[in-house]
């Protein structure tokens, strides 16, 4: 398994991963089309390769010194084999790279597995907002200093 820069060829496997883990909000292949070009200057999209396969990607972004985890998704069959956390290293290798002294995300508070994994990361929450998902689920800020 390796990670690496998303490149155009891996779109339609990125925006199937996106409806497979985020059925309620994927980010449409315009959005990832654009991201992968480069042409959102602050977004960096990586992935998780396996025997010429995608099998997981990241998005991030950085502004100065606040790093922010966007997306990390990781195919059903290729979960618990530790390409989520692969994922999260590199994220957080390019965002000290880039200067960023912390990295933040947003997760559902109903997302048990989600929150377990960051908090193994060593994530801690700095928030919460509530009813911030269309369904009306709060969202747990999560940050963790680079």
């Amino acid at each position: 398994m390796v990670v690496r820069p998303a490149r155009a060829a891996d779109i339609d496997a990125i925006a199937d991963l996106e409806a497979e883990s985020f059925p309620q909000d994927p980010w449409p292949a315009g959005y990832l089309t654009e991201a992968v070009a480069g042409l959102l200057h602050s977004v960096v999209v990586l992935v998780a390769e396996d025997a010429g396969v995608v099998v997981g990607h990241a998005i991030a972004s950085v502004v100065y010194e606040i790093a922010e985890l966007q997306r990390i998704a990781v195919t059903r069959q290729q979960r618990r084999r530790g390409l989520a956390g692969a994922l999260l290293s590199a994220v957080r290798e390019d965002a000290r790279g880039k200067g960023a002294e912390r990295l933040l995300l947003e997760v559902r508070e109903t997302n048990a597995g989600a929150l377990a994994f960051y908090e193994r990361a060593g994530f801690v929450e700095i928030d919460r907002r509530s009813r911030y998902y269309r369904d009306g689920t709060t969202a747990i800020i999560l940050q963790l200093s680079l």
